[in-house]
């Protein structure tokens, strides 16, 4: 894959492992769609008798679903283990959406996890972060249930959490630029670091990469119009040219969302890096 990585076991997939060791579920995935629908094809949820863990949509539809799959579980043999059914969303459920989902309701229990481990596994689009200040702190907890694989990147020893989420890998790198070097082909780099000496030398690191090998589609810079100015000045006496500079995003995130805080810009960052993958993939 060259834009995404699998990476560890989302949240959700850690718990309906950890509960297929002492009870069974039943494995309610979108098996196919046509139209307009809440949700795309994989996705899924899995129904125990007293708990659910993730969502096909919410909605009227889920309702049904997970109502089939308590009725499904509750049998005394479970000889059903498979089964399909088509919806129409409009006609059957009276959901304005309109289109039709074809579900699966499948059986599993202890001896499913190893196929159901490799099976649900997450496609994730590549993410560099550097720094972990607050900004940085906020960002990882917008974007762990999100599609991104995060190689978090910072010189300072004692700044990362003791346990980071799973989509996180966290790497020290001294000096912080050469980690630009190991990045995964299509990373989304975020840099913003602690020092504006070292966001200009990673920033210098990774256009250099991208003119070496244009595979780095978005490079962001943390900051205001003024350190972006002094920047752009910085790394033209450095060779860079005005359409390798076009390529810098700063200040980053979301135009018109207004606060510094720093939950307020990792959302805003987080749409902004999900609107690239977004178009990359022509949706």
């Amino acid at each position: 894959m060259t834009n995404a990585a699998l990476v560890a076991n989302s949240p959700a997939l850690n718990r309906l492992l950890g509960l297929l060791a002492d009870q069974p579920a039943v494995l309610v995935q979108i098996e196919s769609t046509q139209g307009s629908v809440p949700r795309e094809a994989a996705t899924w949820m899995a129904v125990f008798a007293d708990e659910l863990i993730g969502t096909i949509g919410g909605g009227h539809l889920e309702h049904v679903a997970i109502a089939d799959a308590r009725t499904q579980l509750a049998a005394t043999d479970l000889v059903l283990t498979l089964h399909r059914k088509r919806f129409a969303l409009g006609p059957s459920l009276g959901q304005c959406c309109g289109g039709v989902v074809n579900l699966v309701f499948r059986v599993v229990g202890a001896d499913d996890r190893p196929q159901l481990a490799a099976g649900l596994q997450t496609e994730r689009h590549p993410v560099a972060l550097f720094g972990g200040g607050h900004v940085g702190h906020a960002l990882i907890q917008v974007m762990e249930p999100l599609p991104f694989a995060l190689t978090w990147i910072d010189s300072r020893d004692g700044v990362f959490p003791s346990t980071a989420p799973a989509n996180v890998s966290c790497e020290h790198s001294q000096p912080v630029q050469a980690a630009v070097r190991g990045l995964a082909p299509r990373s989304l780099v975020v840099i913003m670091s602690f020092s504006h000496a070292e966001d200009l030398d990673v920033l210098a690191a990774c256009l250099q990469r991208q003119r070496d090998f244009s595979d780095l589609p978005y490079i962001g810079l943390i900051g205001s119009r003024t350190k972006w100015a002094t920047f752009r000045h910085r790394l033209e006496a450095r060779g860079f040219t005005a359409a390798e500079l076009a390529h810098v995003t700063s200040p980053i995130g979301i135009a018109g969302i207004e606060g510094k805080e720093p939950a307020v810009i990792a959302v805003s960052v987080a749409a902004q890096l999900l609107q690239c993958v977004n178009a990359s993939q022509g949706s």
